[in-house]
C-alpha cells in the first residue's frame, strides 16, 4: 500500500552510496506515479541526516505544511499532487543536535525544524563518541584504519607530533573515502593533491587545526580543554584537540558533500528519465536541503539530454551546502573556466530559486573552511568567503541572478521567477534559529518556503 503524507500518496527513494537505487522500490514508484494519474510531482532530498526516522519526520513535516496551501490551487487546473523523499547515506555527527521537527500548528501557523534550546554551555569535548565512530566506519568502509587512528588520536593530549599524525590520517582518509567534488571553484592545479581530498589539507597541521578551533571559540562554543605537552606549549595547545576533532568533521561532510553528487547524477537524474519515459505528463518539482540541494542540482545533469517536454518544472534549494558557483558560466574569479553545473539551468522548464541565510553557520561559516587553504587568507583584493562560498550563505553566484526578499505565505504573494533562471531569495528573516555550530542550517520548515516550492512550479500560481 502506497505510504501518504497529509493524505497525499507518497514514495521512498533509496540509494546507495554509488546512486544505484533501491530496485523495488524503484519498481513501485514508476508503476504507482504513473498508475495513479499523478500530474505534479515533488521530489524534496534531505542533507545530513542521522537516519530514515529524522529524514521522515522532515518530509512529514515540510510536506504537511505544503498539502495545507493544495486548497489554493485554481479550480479550473485539475492538479493531483504525489510526493517522494530520497533516502542516501550521510551522516550527522551523534554530539551534534538533531534538529526538532515542530508540528504545524492548528491555527495554521508556522512549523519549525529548529534545534532544541542548548543545554548549560561546558567545553566540547575533544574525543570521538563510539556511536559516532560506528557510523563514520559504516559510512565510509574503504577508510576504517585511518578513521580508527584519528579517533585514538583524540584521546591522548595534543603535541606537535600528534598534530602531524592526524594530519596524515586526515589526508589518507580523504583519499580512500571520497570521490572526486569539485563543483568548479577550485584550482585547476590541485598542487600534488588527491582529486578527493579538500583544499584544506593543504595547511601545516596546527595552522589548519588552529583555524577550527578559532572558529569555534567564534561561534560561541567553549574548546579551551587544558592542552598538553610541555608547560611552554601549553597556551598554544589549548584547544587544539576540538580544532583537530573539527577539521575530521568537516572533512566527512566534504566527503558526503561529494557523494551527494554521485547520488544525483548516477541515480536520481536517470530515475527521473525513466519516469518521464513512462509517464511524460508528470510534471517534477525537485527540493533539497543542505547537501540534498547538490543531489537535486547534479540530478539535472544526470537527465537524458533530449527529453521533451522537459520533466523538471522548478528547483528549490534550501540553505544549500554546495559552491555558491556551481551553475556559473563562466567562473566569475576565471573566465577561463565554468562551474561543474553551467548549463543545467536549461534543463529546467521553470526557475532554480536558491534561498539562503545569514544566520547559516554551517555553509556560510564552516563549509569555506574545508575549500580553502590558509595562504588564501592573505590574497590581495580577493575575500575568501566569497571564493570558496556555499549557496546557502547567499544564493547562486555567477549566474545573474535576481534578488528577492522572503514575503508572506499565501495566495498574492509571487516572486520573479522565469524560466531557466536563477533567483536568490533572502530568507534570514525566518531562516535564524538554531546554536552552533550549525546555528541555522536545519531551520527550514516554514509556510513561506512551502509555498515558494508551489508557486515556483506554478502549482498555486
Amino acid at each position: 500500500m502506497t505510504a501518504e503524507i497529509a493524505g497525499l500518496p507518497f514514495w521512498e527513494m533509496t540509494f546507495d552510496a554509488d546512486g544505484d537505487p533501491d530496485a523495488a522500490q524503484r519498481a513501485t514508484f514508476l508503476t504507482e506515479v504513473r498508475g495513479r494519474g499523478i500530474t505534479d510531482l515533488i521530489i524534496f532530498s534531505h542533507g545530513w541526516n542521522n537516519d530514515r526516522r529524522v529524514a521522515r519526520m522532515l518530509y512529514d513535516r515540510f510536506f504537511g505544511i505544503l498539502a495545507g496551501q493544495l486548497r489554493h490551487v485554481p479550480p479550473d487546473r485539475p492538479t493531483t499532487v504525489g510526493l517522494a523523499g530520497v533516502l542516501w547515506p550521510s551522516q550527522l555527527w551523534s554530539d551534534e543536535q538533531i534538529p526538532d521537527f515542530a508540528a504545524p500548528a492548528e491555527s495554521g501557523g508556522a512549523a519549525s525544524l529548529t534545534d532544541p534550546e542548548p543545554a548549560d554551555e561546558a567545553a566540547a569535548d575533544p574525543t570521538l563518541d563510539q556511536e559516532t565512530l560506528a557510523s563514520l566506519r559504516e559510512l565510509f568502509p574503504a577508510a576504517v584504519e585511518p578513521i580508527d587512528q584519528m579517533a585514538r588520536l583524540l584521546t591522548v593530549p595534543p603535541t606537535d607530533q600528534t598534530q602531524r599524525e592526524f594530519h596524515q590520517h586526515l589526508k589518507e582518509f580523504s583519499a580512500r573515502a571520497g570521490v572526486a567534488g569539485d563543483d568548479g571553484e577550485d584550482d585547476p592545479v590541485r598542487e600534488g593533491r588527491a582529486p578527493t581530498e579538500p583544499r584544506m589539507l593543504l595547511d601545516e597541521p596546527t595552522a589548519l587545526f588552529e583555524r577550527y578551533r578559532d572558529t569555534l571559540r567564534a561561534i560561541g562554543v567553549t574548546v579551551d580543554e587544558p592542552g598538553g605537552g610541555a608547560a611552554g606549549l601549553m597556551d598554544r595547545l589549548r584547544g587544539i584537540g576540538n580544532g583537530m576533532k573539527e577539521a575530521f568533521r568537516q572533512a566527512t561532510y566534504w566527503q558526503m558533500k561529494n557523494r551527494a553528487g554521485v547520488v544525483g547524477k548516477r541515480g536520481l537524474g536517470p530515475l527521473i528519465g525513466q519516469l518521464h519515459e513512462l509517464a511524460p505528463q508528470v510534471r517534477v518539482h525537485l527540493v533539497g536541503h543542505s547537501f540534498g540541494a547538490r543531489v537535486v542540482s547534479y540530478a539535472l545533469a544526470g537527465l537524458p539530454g533530449d527529453l521533451d517536454p522537459l520533466p523538471v518544472k522548478a528547483v528549490t534549494l534550501l540553505q544549500g551546502a554546495f559552491s555558491h558557483f556551481a551553475f556559473a558560466r563562466p567562473l566569475p574569479l576565471d573566465a577561463n573556466r565554468n562551474g561543474a553545473l553551467a548549463g543545467m539551468l536549461d534543463r529546467i522548464d521553470g526557475p532554480l530559486t536558491a534561498c539562503f541565510s545569514s544566520h547559516d553557520s554551517a555553509v556560510g561559516t564552516f563549509y569555506p573552511l574545508a575549500s580553502r587553504a590558509a595562504r588564501d587568507d592573505s590574497a590581495a583584493a580577493e575575500d575568501p568567503h566569497f571564493r570558496w562560498g556555499g549557496i546557502g550563505a547567499d544564493g547562486a553566484q555567477g549566474v545573474h541572478a535576481r534578488l528577492d526578499s522572503i514575503r508572506p505565505a499565501g495566495p498574492g504573494t509571487t516572486y520573479r521567477f522565469s524560466p531557466r533562471q536563477a533567483l536568490n531569495i533572502d530568507a534570514s528573516e525566518i531562516v535564524r534559529t538554531g546554536g552552533p555550530p550549525s546555528g541555522a542550517h536545519s531551520d527550514i520548515v516554514h509556510p513561506e518556503l512551502t509555498w515558494i516550492v508551489l508557486t515556483a512550479g506554478r502549482i498555486v500560481a
